[in-house]
């Protein structure tokens, strides 16, 4: 279950009220909103009575120092996949910080658990297929909220699947082994989206909905996005 991949979508309700677009032109990009509904309401209900209990659970007794070492830990994990779009999306600059950072925080971060990449000055970038797809020019398609995986489009779903091939769960032979790593890096990403989900206001879909397209669209640009206003 892609849990890690739905929930880590709320982390943009951070910047939601910053981003430079329109509401009206996400609801445009959302035809299927009488089936994304239901399944936003099971994901949601899944979430509220599952989840987000054990998140709160492990935040509750993990000091602060354990967290934030596993956070990075699988941060530097994470970069694997961040290079490899840089790469493909002819990013040299940005595909050398991410080589250094894996090399110094693999080495002298102890696998990651210390970033010391990012107190060097070396910023880490945010990439995926979807986003190396919408780079060359692949439009989103239409909205859809996929069962526990949560919001996406029609290029970024299929897209999660490419992505999968620069994690390392696929390549974990021992299953205890792999569903242990697996389901504490989705604890540690549903606990460190606690705060940020105070945030959302009004319809939590059309909320939730429109933060996701907009910042989609905003990471696939570079930041580089024409204000329709």
């Amino acid at each position: 279950m892609r849990w890690s991949q739905y929930f880590a979508q709320l982390s943009v309700c951070a910047t939601v009220l910053m981003a430079p677009f329109a509401a009206q032109a996400a609801t445009e990009d959302d035809p299927w909103e009488s089936v994304n509904r239901p399944i936003f309401t099971f994901n949601d209900t899944v979430d509220t009575y599952a989840l987000k209990p054990i998140a709160q659970g492990y935040q509750f007794v993990t000091p602060q120092l354990v967290q934030d070492g596993i956070h990075n830990f699988f941060r530097n994990i994470g970069d694997v996949g961040n290079l490899a779009n840089n790469v493909l999306q002819l990013k040299p600059h940005n595909a050398g910080v991410d080589t250094a950072r894996l090399l110094v925080n693999t080495t002298f971060g102890v696998l990651g658990f210390i970033d010391v990449g990012t107190k060097m000055g070396l910023q880490r970038s945010d990439e995926d297929f979807g986003q190396t797809l919408g780079y060359w020019g692949v439009g989103s398609g239409p909205y859809v909220m996929i069962p526990l995986m949560g919001p996406s489009t029609l290029r970024d779903a299929p897209s999660k699947y490419v992505d999968s091939y620069t994690q390392p769960y696929r390549y974990m032979n021992d299953i205890g082994w792999r569903n242990s790593t697996f389901g504490l890096n989705v604890v540690d990403t549903r606990a460190s989206l606690l705060d940020s989900e105070k945030l959302i206001s009004g319809d939590k879909y059309t909320f939730i909905r429109n933060a996701y397209l907009q910042n989609r669209e905003f990471k696939v640009k570079d930041g580089k996005v024409v204000d329709d206003f």
